[in-house]
């Protein structure tokens, strides 16, 4: 490995094996880290890493982010010029049952990433945010500008901080940084606590697919392969001082595919391509859930060229494709 290679932090998770599989394919060197924990089913993670170990440019480190010895080991030993972070503990609902773990992971763990970076000249730091840190906005499209200081979980909450806290670090210290609120992503590999991968194991197993807000929920879904590019661009470009971050190098971008879904429309897409009918619970919001989600990209298609480009029919096919190999079925 050189001093040019990139520290994708979740390798093992969805987006962060997509980013790592784009990094690799353009000829980069990639050190994956991962915990490998039990969230969902750690088979899945271990067989998204079978996907890159045959890249000789691909190193894995089993490590937890919250360990900062080893956080700080793992940066002094390799200088990272470019760290994609994406490792996080996930999940809205989750965060209502099990805050503690969204405490280590997503504020102690990301604490650790601010000081690797800060304390060994890293260039360039992209990191995961979420559409859920806009809470209860009711404005639409969701654009960059608007608040984002009501969270309704717990999980936008830490968003919402890890936001703050790599603004603070950019002013202090000069260090660049990226954010990227991702809304809804989906496809091949995708996570098992996902809506998509969801519908498709209840639909499998004619069990109920459960609707909340009585299917009347909307969702940006924004392809996997679309998000990649996207990261893949932003690594390189590295923000200048914005008089909006108290002209500190910091920048934060939607990642949308700007035309919300209805998920009974998913469901119906879903239904043609496996060739079943679902079965429908329809049932009340759940508190830390929002109705709509709306992406504005007008600064992402402005500043990287990014227009999504994956319909939602096409898609679903890539998943259905995927889900069927994969499992067999």
């Amino acid at each position: 490995m050189t001093d040019q290679t990139v520290l994708v932090t979740g390798a093992a998770g969805f987006i962060g094996f997509h980013v790592a599989r784009q990094l690799l394919a353009e000829g980069r060197a990639v050190v994956g880290l991962d915990n490998l924990n039990s969230y969902y089913d750690p088979a899945l993670k271990r067989a998204r890493l079978a996907q890159l170990a045959d890249a000789s440019r691909f190193s894995f480190v089993q490590a937890d982010l919250a360990d900062h010895e080893t956080m700080a080991a793992l940066f002094s030993r390799h200088r990272f010029r470019q760290v994609v972070h994406l490792a996080a503990q996930a999940g809205v609902r989750y965060s209502i049952e099990q805050p503690q773990s969204y405490a280590e992971s997503n504020l102690q763990g990301f604490l650790n990433v601010l000081e690797g970076c800060r304390n060994n000249d890293c260039r360039h730091l992209v990191y995961a945010s979420s559409s859920s840190v806009y809470g209860a906005n009711t404005k639409l499209p969701f654009s960059e500008r608007d608040r984002t200081d009501h969270p309704v979980s717990f999980y936008a909450a830490t968003k919402k901080a890890n936001e703050v806290m790599a603004q603070s670090y950019s002013h202090l210290y000069r260090l660049p940084v990226t954010a990227l609120r991702f809304f809804t992503i989906y496809g091949p590999w995708g996570r098992p606590d996902m809506a998509m991968f969801l519908f498709v194991n209840a639909i499998m197993a004619g069990r109920p697919i459960r609707l909340f807000n009585h299917g009347k929920m909307r969702r940006d879904f924004t392809y996997i392969d679309d998000v990649t590019r996207v990261v893949s661009k932003l690594i390189d470009l590295v923000p200048a001082d914005n008089p909006a971050a108290a002209n500190a190098p910091s920048r934060i971008y939607n990642v949308g595919n700007h035309r919300p879904e209805e998920l009974m429309h998913v469901v119906e897409l879903l239904e043609r391509e496996l060739g079943r009918t679902a079965v429908k619970e329809l049932l009340p919001i759940q508190p830390g859930d929002v109705v709509e989600t709306f992406a504005d990209v007008e600064d992402l298609m402005r500043d990287t060229g990014f227009a999504p480009s994956t319909p939602i029919a096409q898609g679903v096919r890539n998943f259905v494709t995927w889900y069927r190999d994969h499992y067999r079925v």
